[in-house]
């Protein structure tokens, strides 16, 4: 069954949302402090996309969608691997098409019905046959033949082809007995508390409030276990400025994605801890070279001379992705290669001596020379049509990184005959253009996870988009070479034979240059250690808190000295940071407020 995906759609929900943000966003604090216990209060600089599982994409909205259901496998908290979730055991067939999961007895959906193999097979065969449910995890069941539940506690998979990815299915389990009443994706009750609230994970989601707040209470029943805490909650902000500010004054107990600046300065102050770990997510700059539909339409904007690739790798060979990580991330990151980050050693690819684009200015003019891109009078080059060559640089005004790494690229690519423009606009406007192929260079990256089926179905022509603004695609990569190297490892149950060929893959990506990939930013993150003990970091003692591949961070939060802040609730200064997030979203509301709003770093 090929991926399809939709957006048109989302306009209306988004809508709504901001008619909900009209309607009530300055709650008197009094109102929101209605609640005691141990609370976990984490600052969120990013926005919530959706809170329905079938649709969220950003990071921080999968991120809570993993807090509230069970996954039937997934990445343990110690080493990545697949662990039992709601299956507690798994077994195939000799002929690896024919997977059987033995669902877990006794767990209970928060409206105390029982969680049974049923729920799984429906979430599945949703997705399989309502087109609008595959727009966030449509690529894991492509390969599905049919999904059975023969009794509760058993359900079996029937692929088409072997899929060595069926240990590592990350999709959220919903109850069969809510979703089936939804008729409609589209249809914004699908955000709401009545719908989404109804879970089985360690945290159910209570209130939802779009750009202000999302609380999640406990789950009494859990089969784990309760958690330590009474409450979690997701705390917005608009930029990580304002987020730390509320860390220093404890109105917040957790902060990431702070910059380098940020990170080196909290790592004195007093009652907070910091923590640094490889991250799961790589930076890229998209290049353009020709986006188009699944049906090959082109679409966009894009020049025309970056269809060529050896001007794609001449532009990448005068690049220095070491001097962005020593001035742009003060030396928090790696230089990048593969799609698959360093932290995931066994899939990482890093292209060898021989094959990497060094940074070498010369060898980039001489590419071009040789190529036919000639320097006009005023030192410009021009393409075939005569014209200079004259680039658009796409990236968020609001990110430290774009603002700072863009005079960089704009330097490093006049020094070899390209003239460059910098574009640094809205979050919004970079996800619309970017999608919509309306761009030449953007900065962007990705969230990837330890299996690397997913990122690696991204690049394939069966992603490309069916309809202009949607993000199946990473950067519109489409390459037979690709295809079927990722057909290969795809079916490959073998360690090391698959390890091979998904580094194969990557070296033909590296080699055609859709984007290159800059660097792997470390995680940076910080929190109120006079509140809190410690936290469960993935993969263990080494890895990062919030973000991970799994709930196990927020999971096993532990209160400092038997307790936390103790409030319940939001502080006058968070409520303050809350209204001042809400008056810029309402400032640029109008017509922004009706796109889906997406960051393309934001993106998982």
């Amino acid at each position: 069954m090929r991926f399809r995906r939709r957006t048109r759609w989302v306009k209306s929900i988004t809508v709504a949302g901001a008619a909900l943000l009209v309607a009530g966003p300055f709650v008197p604090a009094a109102q929101a402090q209605q609640q005691g216990g141990k609370v976990l209060r984490v600052a969120l600089v990013q926005e919530i996309d959706h809170l329905n599982p079938f649709l969220a994409s950003f990071a921080s909205s999968t991120m809570v969608g993993r807090m509230t259901w069970e996954f039937l496998t997934l990445p343990s908290a110690e080493d990545n691997t697949p662990a039992p979730g709601l299956a507690e055991s798994w077994s195939t067939s000799p002929d690896k098409l024919t997977w059987t999961y033995k669902i877990r007895d006794g767990v209970k959906w928060s409206d105390g019905q029982p969680v049974t193999a049923k729920d799984a097979a429906y979430t599945f065969t949703r997705i399989m046959t309502d087109e609008n449910a595959q727009e966030a995890n449509g690529t894991y069941v492509e390969n599905f033949d049919s999904v059975t539940a023969p009794d509760d506690h058993t359900l079996v998979i029937r692929t088409k082809a072997p899929q060595a990815s069926m240990t590592a299915l990350d999709v959220p389990i919903v109850p069969e007995h809510i979703w089936s009443h939804q008729a409609a994706m589209s249809d914004p009750v699908t955000d709401s508390v009545p719908v989404v609230g109804v879970g089985d994970g360690p945290f159910l989601i209570s209130e939802y409030r779009p750009n202000e707040l999302v609380r999640l209470k406990a789950n009494p029943d859990y089969w784990r276990g309760r958690a330590k805490i009474d409450e979690l909650q997701f705390i917005s902000y608009k930029n990580s400025e304002a987020a730390v500010n509320a860390l220093k004054n404890n109105e917040v107990d957790f902060v990431n994605r702070l910059t380098s600046t940020q990170f080196d300065t909290l790592k004195n102050a007093p009652g907070i801890a910091t923590n640094q770990a490889g991250g799961r997510r790589y930076r890229e700059l998209m290049i353009n070279h020709g986006a188009q539909l699944l049906s090959r339409q082109p679409i966009g904007d894009g020049n025309p001379v970056l269809k060529d690739v050896r001007v794609r790798q001449a532009i990448a060979r005068a690049l220095d992705p070491q001097t962005l990580v020593d001035k742009v991330l003060g030396g928090y990151g790696q230089p990048g290669g593969g799609i698959v980050p360093a932290s995931f050693p066994a899939y990482h690819w890093d292209p060898p001596a021989s094959a990497r684009y060094a940074f070498d200015p010369a060898a980039a003019n001489a590419q071009l020379d040789q190529a036919g891109y000639p320097r006009g009078n005023d030192g410009i080059r021009v393409g075939p049509d005569g014209k200079p060559i004259e680039l658009r640089l796409l990236g968020r005004a609001s990110e430290d990184f774009a603002q700072r790494a863009s005079d960089y690229v704009v330097s490093w690519l006049g020094a070899v005959g390209i003239r460059v423009t910098k574009q640094l606009v809205s979050d919004n406007e970079v996800d619309q253009r970017t999608n919509e192929g309306n761009y030449d260079l953007a900065f962007s990256g990705w969230g990837t996870s330890p299996d690397p089926d997913y990122i690696l179905s991204k690049q394939t022509c069966a992603a490309l988009p069916t309809v202009p603004g949607s993000s199946s695609s990473t950067a519109f990569f489409c390459d037979a070479d690709f295809d079927r190297l990722y057909a290969a490892e795809s079916t490959e149950f073998d360690p090391g034979q698959r390890a091979n060929l998904v580094k194969q893959a990557q070296a033909r990506y590296y080699d055609q240059v859709p984007s290159v990939v800059l660097d792997y930013d470390n995680v940076l993150e910080a929190y109120r250690s006079d509140n809190f003990a410690s936290f469960t970091k993935q993969p263990a003692n080494t890895g990062q808190i919030m973000e991970q591949s799994g709930y196990w961070g927020f999971y096993g939060a532990t209160p400092a000295g038997g307790g936390a802040n103790g409030s319940g609730g939001l502080s006058p200064g968070a409520w303050i940071g809350i209204a001042a997030g809400v008056v810029v979203v309402l400032a640029i509301g109008g017509t922004a407020a009706g796109r889906r709003r997406k960051s393309a770093d934001d993106q998982e």
